[in-house]
């Protein structure tokens, strides 16, 4: 059997070699047999000088990136697969400086990278709805009103005391044992929340939330009980440590490493830190190691695609993306 790569060393030596790099991403990508991204037609030729295919039927020639989140990409496999292998296995996340330096690229250009490995890290929903025991909570991302400027905390807060006011909402959703469901929210009125309940939990799980006026109506579909946090944390089987805990590591990305992510982003980091925390086991309780973490990052990337005038919301202007 041949032997995978088991830390970050092992695997920048191991995906330096061309055609290591490029074999582990066919694995990923073509299970079965290489096809054409642009016909779908099987068995086309590869042009071992260039390592690229082309296609029998249409004959259009094709990269390994071609129709993945690394399409139009001149940074080279090299750089791409310890990247993805940094964001998928630091649990409190890689900033894009730290990135730059590690690979030799601009900031920008590692800016870049990390947000397309998020787009890729997006989960997708394979497993179906969440069942059994379920913990629910919001959590409200942004800066401490205490630790602002007066004329920041004036306009960010208009006038009024902190708390949510001025933040950006993410509302978690929690299998015990199992994976995790998280939404950026605008706020968290009925109307907000129980769609996602009900699109991601099954009817009839059993169901905790904290005293939130909003999930009172959860007693119709799911069994719901309630913990109320000004009394008490934990009442036997009734707490949401687990979604503490996630919000916990969450919030630490963020204020550790990234340091400052725009409202627009928000989401993407959310989707990058669910990943991670829904493949760190497996179903048999055993420890996900990071390279089976890497490639469940790397079997996603295909289909998807963000370009940087997309990413910086400028997708009517006219910038050049050569640089990437």
């Amino acid at each position: 059997m041949e032997r995978k790569p088991k830390t970050l060393v092992e695997a920048v030596k191991e995906y330096g070699n061309p055609d290591s790099a490029l074999d582990e991403v066919a694995d990923s990508r073509w299970k079965d047999a290489i096809a054409c991204p642009h016909c779908g037609a099987d068995s086309p030729m590869f042009l071992k000088t260039r390592r690229i295919w082309k296609c029998s039927r249409c004959r259009k020639q094709f990269s390994i990136k071609a129709g993945t989140v690394m399409e139009d990409s001149p940074i080279g496999l090299d750089k791409w697969l310890p990247a993805i292998w940094m964001i998928a296995n630091n649990r409190n996340g890689v900033s894009s400086w730290e990135l730059s330096r590690s690979l030799g690229v601009t900031q920008k250009t590692a800016w870049f990278i990390l947000h397309r490995i998020r787009l890729a890290m997006q989960d997708d929903k394979k497993g179906g709805k969440l069942r059994g025991e379920i913990e629910i909570d919001e959590s409200f991302i942004g800066g401490k009103a205490r630790n602002m400027h007066k004329a920041k905390r004036v306009k960010k807060l208009e006038g009024k005391g902190g708390g949510a006011v001025g933040k950006i909402g993410v509302q978690g959703i929690l299998e015990r044992g199992g994976n995790i469901r998280v939404n950026v929210i605008n706020d968290n009125s009925m109307g907000t929340l129980l769609p996602n309940v009900e699109e991601n939990v099954e009817k009839g799980a059993h169901v905790y939330t904290d005293e939130l006026k909003s999930y009172f109506c959860l007693s119709g579909d799911y069994a719901h009980d309630v913990i109320n946090h000004t009394e008490m944390y934990v009442n036997g089987q009734i707490h949401l440590n687990g979604l503490e805990n996630f919000w916990s590591l969450f919030k630490r990305g963020l204020g550790g490493t990234y340091v400052s992510v725009e409202p627009f982003h928000l989401f993407r980091y959310v989707d990058e830190q669910a990943f991670r925390y829904n493949h760190r086991k497996h179903e048999d309780g055993s420890v996900i190691s990071d390279y089976e973490r890497f490639k469940a990052a790397l079997s996603q990337i295909v289909g998807r695609r963000l370009t940087y005038k997309q990413l910086t919301g400028k997708e009517g202007e006219t910038t050049s993306e050569e640089a990437f």
